[in-house]
């Protein structure tokens, strides 16, 4: 049995549910193991799930049509993920996920959510701060990429999330912060010098 800690944790950062709801909501996850580079999402399917990291690293990316790998998003313990376009309009997925490392999550899947949410209000009110949260998310994220420059882009991510920046390859952190590998690399080099 996996140590859910974490996951309530999260949860009552974003609300407090009472002891009864909380126990709702975990039930209706599901503990899945997931192993290094399986996909869990692909374009063309639909993303079924809404997912909650317990251990692991997963990013999720869009292929464009020349063949280039552009990453949405990361996902490390206690981040959230989905195709969340495709998951919320239950429409077939554009973007890939896929583990980094061996993981273990938790995913609720659609329906379940929805029956929570209809018929809950103190749910139906997690999940709607859950969805502010990524909505603020993303337009920090398109505000950033439109104002700052690349290297303010990486000295902001490193500050934000020092421990996470080893953990992903050097591509899908070049691709997140919407610059090249090479660039990428020149700047960890002038850091590296500079100290």
């Amino acid at each position: 049995m996996e140590d859910l800690s974490p996951f309530i944790e999260n949860i009552n950062r974003k609300t407090r549910l009472s002891p009864e709801n909380m126990e709702r909501l975990t039930a209706a996850f599901q503990v899945v193991k997931i192993k290094r580079k399986q996909l869990l999402i692909q374009p063309g399917f639909v993303a079924k799930y809404r997912i909650y990291v317990l251990k692991g690293a997963f990013h999720s990316y869009v292929i464009d049509d020349k063949g280039n790998e552009h990453t949405i998003q990361f996902a490390v313990e206690d981040w959230w993920l989905s195709d969340y376009n495709s998951y919320i309009h239950q429409t077939p997925a554009t973007q890939f996920v896929e583990a980094l490392e061996n993981s273990i999550i938790l995913q609720i899947d659609h329906q379940a959510e929805q029956q929570l949410k209809n018929t809950n209000l103190e749910l139906a009110t997690l999940f709607r701060v859950m969805a502010e949260h990524s909505a603020a998310y993303l337009a920090r994220r398109i505000v950033s990429n439109l104002t700052q420059s690349a290297e303010e882009r990486y000295n902001e991510f490193v500050a934000k999330y020092p421990q996470v920046v080893q953990r992903l390859p050097q591509y899908a952190l070049a691709s997140y912060l919407n610059m090249t590998r090479e660039f990428l690399s020149k700047i960890r080099n002038d850091k590296v010098r500079k100290k």
